[in-house]
């Protein structure tokens, strides 16, 4: 599957990559235990969708995006395997959506929108974490009736991008403008909790 093949890639990579200050581990553990609480609470939508937050954007953006992208997958593994949240089989996919689009389109967001102002960058990279995700889950959703089937009937997915990209999409525009104001409030209350750890 190439899910598997891109996932393991990027955790490859992230693994080259991250030098871990010491200083910082208790405090990324405790924040990746909070997105690990956001992430166990759904909220149901119209139309048989469920929805979470993430807290995947304060991790990128007092951490940087593959730490954030580390940490997320780690807390993306314990849900599928002690909770069934998002499901072993889907877990490549959840590790590039959440967690790899969601970091890096956080951390990114914010690194272009901060030289106008850094209260609404970090808004954004909150909304982005969210809403970018949700795209990609949507667009995997929606080709599963072209990508498995057989004689034309569907094998997992009924649904096709006609369904999926308004379904999943349009709910999470709403459900980011939360994430970001969540966003902002962590953000914030951490870097002024902790300015010794970020060194501010």
């Amino acid at each position: 599957m190439p899910a598997i093949a891109i996932g393991a890639v990027l955790l490859a990579v992230a693994y080259k990559k991250i030098d871990l200050d010491a200083e910082k581990i208790p405090l990324i553990a405790g924040v990746s235990a909070i997105s690990f609480v956001m992430m166990l609470i759904t909220i149901p939508f119209p139309g048989g969708t469920t929805m979470h937050l993430g807290g995947v954007a304060i991790v990128s953006l007092l951490f940087g995006p593959w730490i954030a992208f580390s940490s997320i997958s780690l807390v993306l593994l314990i849900q599928a395997l002690l909770f069934g949240e998002g499901g072993v089989t889907s877990y490549p996919i959840n590790i590039i959506a959440i967690a790899f689009v969601g970091s890096f389109s956080a951390y990114y967001s914010y690194k272009f929108f901060s030289s106008f102002s850094k209260n609404s960058a970090i808004f954004v990279a909150g909304w982005a974490s969210i809403f970018f995700p949700s795209v990609v889950v949507a667009f995997v959703l929606g080709i599963q009736p072209i990508i498995a089937s057989v004689n034309s009937t569907p094998l997992y997915f009924p649904f096709g991008l006609s369904v999926t990209l308004p379904s999943v999409i349009i709910p999470h525009i709403f459900l980011a403008v939360a994430e970001g104001l969540v966003t902002l409030s962590g953000v914030k209350f951490l870097r002024t909790k902790f300015r010794s750890v970020f060194h501010e």
